[in-house]
């Protein structure tokens, strides 16, 4: 929980929900210049719009676009800037994203590709050295890792596109939060200290997250006023000027000799950005995935991201079971299994279109998900890693080709997902990948380089099997980033979310749409339910509200293989009602709660 949010002499009153879901308040450090953090309300109800994040001030940020007559594109793009201030380990302008949105007088959806792409040198041995993949952590903490950011390309495209407000005035609100300062919280200091290591060897980031040199206390105000000035440059100039320009050479100098403190023993490899590479930089129309369940229209982000693949295929695997008379065991059963063969596919067939033939629409054909459906048994449970089938040669119950493991990808990110009086609506997954990114922050600009390239696969997951995700010039890296938007027959919106969570990002996006349409459960109540995530692995991950659940044993029975996982995902979403409100919502607990707020208020 973070902050009340003071906003041109006004508060806009977060109401205190720590008591009400019997959750301990956050630890504070004690001080003299501390205080409490304040709360976070995590679900809201009304008219006028809605906005949901993770964080009290950039929700703040969108509510004040929304008032003073933006729309949802606008709102997201003020929300995603003040992200990058209070969130800066998770997203920023440093790094890249994907923007879906509803056109509420078109009644129509469209995406916008913003992912990080890897410079025009870098080819499939990228993170290979010596004949053998680096470690995972010495490709993270590195120049190697940082992809062109896409962040700021997207806010152009979307603004062009569909915006009614200039940048310069969508910027005020993550401006003032720079310069001013907001309230840290347990999340904030416990994310720093978990890149403590990594910022104090590198002198710009440890002067900007290390104030004083020493960790950040919970309660006191954190000020970014480098990203601020550039802010105001981007304001100025446009969003160009981090593509050409003196920024855009801090950038490329940077990734290309990192700025390492002078005695530190930690290896860091230089990358291979240029200046040509950021000049080239274009984000991608993509159509959107759709798929229809239960009488729905569900659309989603298709490839380069593997999130509307991958959940369309396990959305429309389940079609054919009523899940909403199955029991719990039975849900959280067919769920894991779709889960499994889904992914299993996406191993295998998704990467970066320009590089990759990915069967896209065979994936999401009805006729392929039954193909596959049929593997599943209510008695039993598949094993994993579970062969791919073939999108385009369907074969009913078939087990496939060869087995390839699902190589790691890093579960930090963040999302927004806003709603505006007219019904408009946009969901927005951006990240700068790992908790922290590269590490390493821009000198004088006040923010963090993305360590986006390793969500490539440092090497083929199974040296017999293609593998769609390798390095290549220019391409963009897969991604689990799902975000959603839902559609009734008559094409309006119903429900739109996503979540961080790296590739739990799928399974999160996935047990919350089913949560809503198929079990009855509120918005909120299904964001904030206990998550179970099977990634074609040998065990499922699961939180410990269903580790020392009974429904662990009734699955252990049937041959269901478990590991512990403390938190997965960190949903937000909006939901339209019959009768006009919107619903914002997000997590009550799952990093340290969100924060979710409507223009005008009604129950």
């Amino acid at each position: 929980m973070r902050r009340s949010v003071l906003r041109n002499g006004s508060v806009l009153v977060v109401a205190a929900t720590w008591l009400s879901l019997g959750a301990a308040a956050p630890p504070t450090t004690a001080g003299a210049d501390t205080a409490p953090p304040p709360v976070k309300e995590p679900v809201a109800v009304g008219y006028g719009g809605a906005v949901a994040s993770v964080d009290a001030d950039a929700s703040a940020a969108g509510i004040e676009v929304l008032r003073r007559g933006g729309n949802a594109v606008d709102a997201a793009v003020a929300v995603a800037a003040a992200l990058g201030v209070t969130e800066p380990y998770s997203a920023g302008i440093g790094g890249g994203g994907y923007f879906v949105h509803y056109d509420a007088r078109k009644r129509t959806v469209h995406t916008i590709d913003g992912r990080e792409t890897a410079p025009r040198s870098a080819d499939a041995n990228l993170f290979v050295e010596n004949g053998k993949p680096i470690p995972f952590e010495e490709g993270m903490t590195s120049g190697r890792s940082v992809g062109t950011p896409g962040t700021p390309a997207t806010w152009k495209t979307a603004l062009d596109a569909w915006g009614t407000k200039p940048l310069h005035t969508l910027l005020e609100p993550a401006g003032r939060l720079a310069r001013e300062g907001f309230t840290v919280d347990a999340t904030f200091r416990a994310q720093t200290a978990a890149n403590e290591a990594r910022f104090r060897d590198f002198p710009a980031s440890s002067e900007l997250f290390l104030p004083g040199g020493r960790l950040p206390v919970v309660g006191s105000t954190f000020k970014n006023p480098d990203l601020a000035r550039t802010y105001e440059k981007l304001a100025r100039e446009g969003v160009g000027a981090l593509y050409k320009g003196p920024l855009a050479r801090d950038i490329v100098n940077t990734v290309r000799t990192p700025p390492v403190r002078a005695g530190a023993t930690r290896v860091v490899r230089s990358g291979d950005l240029t200046e040509r590479d950021l000049a080239a930089y274009e984000t991608e129309w993509r159509r959107p995935t759709k798929i229809s369940y239960r009488g729905l229209d569900v659309y989603g982000m298709a490839p380069s991201s593997s999130g509307g693949t991958t959940v369309g295929e396990a959305l429309n695997i389940l079609e054919r079971t009523d899940l909403s008379s199955a029991s719990r065991a039975a849900y959280l059963h067919r769920f894991i299994e779709a889960s499994r063969i889904a992914f299993a596919d996406r191993g295998r067939w998704v990467g970066d279109p320009a590089f990759e033939d990915v069967p896209t629409r065979e994936l999401l054909s009805q006729r392929y998900a039954d193909s596959r459906a049929c593997l599943m048994r209510d008695d039993a449970v598949l094993t994993s890693p579970l062969a791919p089938g073939d999108p385009r040669k369907p074969a009913a119950c078939a087990a496939g080709g060869t087995a390839a493991p699902t190589t790691y990808e890093g579960e930090n990110t963040t999302h927004l997902t806003v709603a505006d009086r007219w019904g408009n609506v946009v969901a927005y997954t951006l990240t700068i990948e790992s908790t922290g990114g590269s590490g390493i922050t821009v000198p004088g600009r006040g923010f963090l380089l993305n360590n986006e390239l390793t969500d490539f696969s440092f090497a083929p997951a199974n040296p017999a099997v293609h593998d769609p995700n390798l390095p290549g010039p220019g391409k963009r890296p897969r991604s689990s980033m799902s975000p959603t938007i839902v559609l009734d027959r008559h094409g309006r919106p119903v429900l739109a979310l996503g979540s961080p969570g790296g590739a739990t990002i799928i399974t999160t996006v996935l047990q919350t749409l089913t949560g809503v349409v198929d079990r009855g459960l509120p918005l909120v109540e299904a964001i904030a339910a206990p998550r179970a995530s099977q990634r074609n692995q040998t065990t499922t991950e699961l939180e410990p509200g269903l580790w020392n659940s009974p429904l662990r044993g009734e699955l252990e029975a049937i041959g269901h293989g478990f590991r512990q996982n403390a938190e997965i995902g960190a949903a937000t979403g909006v939901q339209r009602l019959p009768d006009g409100r919107w619903v914002a919502a997000a997590e009550t607990v799952r990093r340290g709660g969100g924060s979710a707020m409507v223009v005008r208020p009604a129950h």
